[in-house]
């Protein structure tokens, strides 16, 4: 079977542009279509799905500011790439500061459009398999972390976050954040910049693992014209774009060892040159990274310069795997309920009881965005007001393969499931604060049953006990202060 070819929308409100930029799309294999102005965009936004927008600038009616504005407020994962002649240039930069993804000056190279474009869609796609990006909650989860920081939880390890951000948000401090596929490495980014003096200048990101090697260098500093084929006149790179700002990036495991050394000289003496350039331009940037690899490690084997690893290991912050804040997962289930209802005009008011303990026995392997994906599934084909066992994704419905949490044999695994009764009740409640409360208790008190389970199956080892659970050890030590249950007496 085939692959689905990637659509693009192109608004121009020249047609001949619609149709020569169209037609070189389409030989490249993708599927276009066009809009003559910023208002018929939008139109056929709403109807169809579309990964990637290429819009002029200069447009009547609507023009492509409002246009860029108003589609990243309806997805802002899909990336926007501005058409804009030689003399607003400075209003193409504006757009990237903005949250356009990068701009091409008309008239436009084939060459420069066919990169622009792979690149985009390929940082399309790499958000969609890992990122954890949503907004603040447009339903109110809690007063202290979510409404600070946007993030949903008060499980230890979350909250252990939110003293972390506390304290180093408002700072110039180099962070660096790790944690698996999905964890919500860019949210917490995203705290970083609002919660700081920086949040009214720009905050740019660069996917690393997005950008062609010989790339790279060329994005990050920019470049002058002629500086190589293609470069037909000079264009900021995006530490010139977040100069003032924050700049975040992304899976910086990736970036080449020739690239690190530069990004190392940039960060000791906030300078950079463009490509094919001569003059030294100061930059003023707050640098957080990334990544889902083990970059100590690679630093031991020699895979990433340890100098760097130091200059930006400055502050770490480590996200959790889903699996190991479980607690977390009923306000999760709420809010993503709650922003599909939305989305999909649907009425769901809940999870009935069979449905909610697979979700909270399940291993969660894509953590926050596998359980966005299966809720979003989840409510579509919802035909009631709760979502069922058979609401959800396959893999959720089968049986728990032998030794999973929860699973058939699973020592922690109960009979019956009184909490989960509890739960199913509490999300029939009309108010909100009660409904939190009846949630976070029912959670405690399956968290603590099947702890006790744990601890006395394994004689009490606490490493043993953290193993059959699949969570980290330090992650059970935190998870048993909470619940006032001591090492050596689970009882």
């Amino acid at each position: 079977m085939l692959p689905e070819k990637k659509q693009i929308l192109v608004v121009d409100d020249e047609a001949n542009l619609r149709r020569v930029l169209s037609a070189q799309l389409a030989r490249d294999g993708y599927e276009v279509h066009t809009a003559e102005d910023g208002e018929a965009a939008l139109a056929f936004l709403k109807e169809h799905h579309i990964d990637l927008l290429v819009t002029d600038l200069r447009m009547p009616n609507m023009d492509g500011m409002d246009l860029l504005r108003a589609a990243l407020r309806d997805d802002p994962s899909r990336p926007v790439v501005m058409l804009t002649a030689h003399g607003t240039v400075d209003n193409a930069v504006e757009a990237l500061k903005t949250g356009a993804f990068d701009y091409i000056t008309k008239p436009f190279d084939q060459q420069e459009v066919r990169v622009v474009v792979k690149k985009a869609l390929r940082t399309r796609d790499l958000a969609s398999a890992d990122a954890t990006r949503d907004p603040a909650p447009a339903v109110p989860l809690s007063r202290d972390g979510t409404e600070r920081f946007g993030i949903i939880g008060e499980s230890p390890p979350i909250l252990d976050i939110y003293r972390t951000l506390q304290r180093v948000a408002d700072t110039p401090t180099t962070v660096l954040i790790t944690g698996e596929s999905g964890t919500g490495k860019e949210l917490v980014a995203r705290a970083l910049h609002e919660n700081s003096s920086r949040r009214d200048k720009p905050f740019i990101k660069v996917n690393c693992a997005a950008i062609p090697k010989d790339l790279m260098e060329s994005e990050l500093f920019g470049y002058e014209r002629g500086a190589f084929t293609g470069a037909v006149g000079s264009k900021p790179g995006r530490f010139e774009l977040a100069s003032g700002g924050t700049l975040f990036l992304d899976e910086i495991g990736e970036l080449p060892n020739e690239m690190q050394v530069k990004l190392l000289r940039v960060l000791l003496e906030s300078e950079i040159e463009r490509v094919g350039g001569i003059k030294t331009i100061r930059v003023d940037v707050r640098l957080v990274a990334a990544t889902n690899r083990d970059l100590k490690k690679e630093k031991d084997t020699g895979a990433f310069r340890d100098d760097l690893y130091y200059r930006l290991n400055v502050v770490s912050i480590a996200l959790p795997a889903l699996r190991e804040r479980r607690s977390d997962i009923p306000s999760l289930c709420r809010y993503f309920i709650a922003k599909f209802n939305a989305r999909l005009r649907k009425t769901v008011e809940g999870i009935d009881q069979e449905a909610a303990e697979r979700l909270a026995a399940y291993h969660w392997p894509g953590n926050i965005r596998e359980l966005e994906n299966v809720i979003e599934r989840a409510v579509l084909f919802a035909d009631g007001a709760r979502i069922r066992l058979e609401d959800l994704a396959e893999e959720l419905r089968g049986p728990l393969p032998p030794g999973h949490p929860g699973s058939v044999g699973d020592p922690t695994r109960t009979s019956s499931s009184p909490v989960w009764d509890e739960l199913a009740e509490a999300q029939a409640s009309s108010d909100f604060d009660e409904l939190k409360e009846q949630v976070k208790a029912a959670m405690s008190r399956l968290e603590r049953d099947l702890i006790v389970r744990a601890l006395k199956q394994t004689v009490n080892n606490v490493t043993h006990a953290a193993r059959l659970l699949k969570i980290s050890r330090k992650g059970l030590q935190l998870k048993m202060k909470e619940l006032n249950l001591r090492e050596r007496d689970p009882e």
